[in-house]
């Protein structure tokens, strides 16, 4: 369909769930075929299921003003994780990992000892020398719009961005760290696997970077 026809049709599925602020989820699939481990012919029509729903914005407020809590979890996943894909078995599990610990989020950490991101979300620190450092492009990790946003948004309020791989004991040592996905722009993490970070609350970084974001 057209631009203007899917428009119609995303404001149709938020007005019959009320969606007043949320979120809408587009989900595309090549088609409808038989089973088969190749790909159907090119006459197949793709498929797309629309969601919409509202957001609690009372929780997202107290998740920027308190921050969450982290675990990092073993990297297990494929090798094009660039890949937005519904094959997400090892990111629900180590969401459903973190909140049996009591955490928020899990950080993936692969065989190197570094950070790729979050089962949902990128994975940011401020490190020693005030520097955002996230980790950068390439098959490892999504290529996230909100992590687009969020670091031209930085280098805009002259902020310091490295796109490095940052390793778990540098996250720990870190003087702040964040979070970001479609829903929870520059959420701050005060603590990992226990441990503490910074002074325990969110920090000033993060939060310039959220209100930027949110001003934006």
């Amino acid at each position: 369909m057209s631009e203007t026809a899917l428009m119609l049709v995303i404001h149709e599925v938020m007005r019959r769930n009320r969606v007043r602020d949320g979120i809408v989820y587009l989900q595309m699939s090549r088609g409808a075929a038989s089973r088969d481990h190749v790909f159907p012919p090119p006459s197949v029509n793709p498929t797309m299921v629309i969601t919409a729903k509202n957001l609690d914005r009372a929780a997202i407020a107290k998740r920027a003003e308190l921050g969450v809590k982290v675990i990092s979890v073993p990297e297990t996943r494929w090798a094009r994780r660039d890949i937005k894909s519904v094959n997400l078995l090892p990111n629900v599990l180590a969401r459903q990992a973190a909140k049996e610990a009591g955490a928020f989020e899990a950080w993936f950490l692969d065989e190197h000892g570094f950070i790729t991101e979050g089962a949902s979300s990128t994975a940011f620190i401020v490190d020693a020398e005030g520097r955002i450092r996230t980790r950068g492009l390439s098959h490892d990790l999504l290529h996230g719009v909100t992590r687009a946003a969020l670091l031209r948004l930085a280098r805009e309020c002259q902020m310091v961005v490295s796109e490095t791989p940052f390793t778990l004991e540098e996250a720990k040592a870190a003087r702040e760290a964040f979070i970001s996905a479609a829903s929870n722009p520059a959420v701050p993490v005060t603590a990992i696997d226990g441990a503490k970070i910074g002074k325990g609350w969110p920090g000033p970084v993060t939060r310039a970077l959220r209100v930027a974001y949110l001003g934006a």
